[in-house]
């Protein structure tokens, strides 16, 4: 079910906004695609070499307005929400490019504008269009996604639903600190802020562990106690869940009254407005996914990347959006789930790895109406970093892909030092996706129990590589970002505003 606002005011505020919206798209037609993803995923390099490519002639032959020939004038134009950091494309590309070292992550909310003019390809539309669109690009981390679905829990289900977690499979030795602390206080105990505060900190700590690259588990709610940013140190993120909490109203002046009311006021102060602001004003959507990661740390985190998912879509409202209705409220009507990095496998697995990423996120597409023609997969590379290449083994020719390691990355015991060129041999996915997932389905316990010592699939061989090298005349880049699938990405998100 999506969030509910039981606040008629903040119904009428989504009202306003969507109708300030579309009647600036009267005069200006534009469209806010939102892009987020868990941590790793790319989100950051995805807008920017997006927006790079646009800018500068890149290769987009799936792209039909660019293959065609109608778009004709592509530019950066200021962002209309002004109290909304601008996305710093020219410092992120500068890093690819000039670099060659991957942008900083996503930390918090950001805008980004650019503007295509074009001719329509009906001669009916070209007298009534302006042939003019505006993509309003709204990057945020899907840390925070995870979060719309506290405002339908009271801290009692949160505090439920995070300890049963927290005791299953390798998150139960990660846990015993925090659990043992909130435990030892009991909830029962007078509010101290010492007291919250210790408590605050495991928890916290808990939730990096889980996050680690070795463990790679995705479902973390609340996302701002990893991404703070200026709340750090506020009571608003000073809080923990407790466990075991016992029936009844929480004691007046006790620890769990404190805790109750801090997450109350998470969800009022936090929550609700990123999505009142942001997250109900978007058209289309793209969640940006690192399954190769998941699969690579066993089913436990293929589990867990398969529940932050379906919490993931179930924040959305599909359908679609009627001239009139849109005047009031909005409904995302496309939303692409992309497997990112691409690139680290040779294409004879990018079907595998696109079967795989259906299958994650198939369940609960059907449970809120949105398998069909408003949900597309695919696997991308935003920025392709290698080249693929057979090599000879053991009598065997071998598909390998061919890259730059970062310094300090390893295989086989070999570090690498950032500038020598490897060939490597990723591994193979398995054709039947259900293979990876049949374990977990059938005996949750004991494959969550076996999943750090036997993976379901071979271990496969990733390694972070460098960006690609760019060469560059006196009039500037010669080639644009290389990619895979961007083009097919933007058809599917914007090719109709387009038509």
């Amino acid at each position: 079910m999506a969030p509910i606002l039981t606040s008629f005011k903040d119904d009428a505020r989504i009202a306003i906004d969507n109708l300030a919206d579309r009647a600036a798209g009267l005069v200006n037609p534009s469209v806010r695609l939102g892009v987020t993803g868990l941590s790793r995923a790319g989100k950051t390099v995805f807008i920017s070499s997006l927006v790079h490519n646009l800018l500068n002639g890149g290769r987009l032959p799936v792209f039909e307005p660019v293959r065609s020939g109608r778009v004709s004038k592509i530019r950066l134009e200021p962002q209309p929400d002004d109290a909304v950091p601008r996305f710093q494309y020219e410092d992120h590309i500068a890093a690819l490019v000039r670099d060659r070292t991957w942008p900083d992550s996503t930390r918090a909310i950001s805008q980004l504008r650019i503007t295509l003019d074009y001719e329509s390809a009906s001669g009916w539309s070209r007298l009534f269009s302006p042939g003019r669109l505006s993509i309003d690009i709204v990057d945020y981390p899907g840390e925070w996604l995870l979060d719309l679905p506290l405002l339908n829990q009271d801290f009692r289900q949160f505090s439920d639903a995070t300890v049963k977690r927290a005791r299953t499979g390798m998150r139960a030795d990660l846990s015993r600190e925090w659990l043992g602390l909130a435990s030892a206080l009991g909830a029962s105990a007078p509010a101290d802020e010492g007291s919250a505060r210790r408590l605050a900190e495991t928890f916290t700590a808990y939730l990096k562990a889980c996050k680690e690259d070795d463990r790679s588990l995705s479902t973390l709610p609340p996302g701002r106690f990893l991404m703070p940013g200026d709340l750090e140190g506020s009571p608003a993120l000073t809080f923990s869940p407790l466990p075991d909490l016992p029936a009844g109203h929480a004691p007046k002046g006790s620890l769990r009254a404190m805790m109750e009311r801090r997450y109350e006021a998470y969800k009022t102060h936090v929550v609700k407005p990123f999505f009142r602001e942001h997250f109900a004003r978007l058209d289309r959507q793209i969640v940006l996914v690192d399954a190769l990661q998941a699969v690579n740390r066993g089913t436990e985190a293929l589990q867990d990347l398969e529940q932050a998912l379906a919490d993931v879509l179930a924040c959305f409202r599909p359908g679609v959006n009627s001239w009139l209705t849109s005047f009031v409220t909005r409904k995302i009507d496309r939303v692409l789930i992309a497997a990112t990095k691409a690139d680290h496998l040779h294409h004879e697995s990018h079907d595998r790895l696109e079967r795989i990423t259906a299958r994650l996120v198939s369940r609960a597409a059907e449970r809120i109406g949105m398998s069909g023609a408003g949900l597309e997969v695919m696997a991308l590379a935003s920025v392709r970093a290698t080249r693929e290449a057979t090599v000879d083994h053991d009598g065997h020719r071998l598909p390998v892909i061919v890259g730059t390691p970062i310094a300090g990355e390893k295989i086989n015991g070999e570090t690498f030092d950032g500038e020598r060129k490897t060939a490597i041999f990723p591994g193979d996915l398995p054709e039947d996706p259900e293979l990876l997932f049949e374990a977990v389905d059938r005996h949750p316990a004991s494959a969550l129990a076996a999943s750090a010592t036997e993976p379901a699939v071979p271990e496969l061989n990733f390694v972070r590589f460098r960006p690609p090298h760019l060469e560059e005349t006196r009039g500037g880049l010669k080639l644009s970002v290389p990619h895979i699938r961007l083009d097919r990405a933007m058809q599917f998100l914007l090719g109709d505003r387009l038509a």
